[in-house]
């Protein structure tokens, strides 16, 4: 079940102190902390990701699903959430890239983590990057 690996993913994350292995070895992991676009119910998911200037981005793969993750639309509907990296939480604003700019990150991604290139193989649709933005 999902949940049973992403709970056993967060307390490694913890343990170690932001580091990870198993489907995450060796890639950048922090834990997402956001609300149900619905329900308004407090979610952690743990998420590959890439710095980009001063702010992270994160990538709406879900493993080459044909849809979207669930956390993608929380964001959209609730873009002021917080990411734990390493033993830091901080607050950010989700956004979502566009154009030339997630482009740019997206191809790097692929360069860095190949799998995310296998992901974007088993899809039809346009894998969302989205970029979180420290909030002051």
């Amino acid at each position: 079940m999902v949940n049973d690996f992403n709970q056993g993913v967060i307390e490694e994350f913890r343990t170690n102190h932001g580091r990870v292995g198993g489907a995450f070895d060796g890639m950048p992991v922090l834990l997402l902390h956001h609300r149900g676009a619905k329900t308004g119910t407090e979610r952690v998911n743990p998420l590959a990701y890439q710095p980009v200037g001063d702010a992270l981005a994160v990538f709406a793969s879900k493993g080459g699903a044909p849809n979207n993750p669930d956390w993608y639309y929380n964001l959209l509907a609730h873009p002021d959430v917080a990411v734990e990296i390493g033993d830091d939480t901080v607050p950010v604003v989700a956004r979502p890239a566009a154009g030339d700019e997630r482009t740019r990150i997206w191809e790097t991604q692929k360069t860095n983590v190949p799998q995310f290139a296998q992901y974007e193989a088993s899809t039809t649709r346009e894998i969302p990057v989205v970029i979180l933005e420290r909030r002051s």
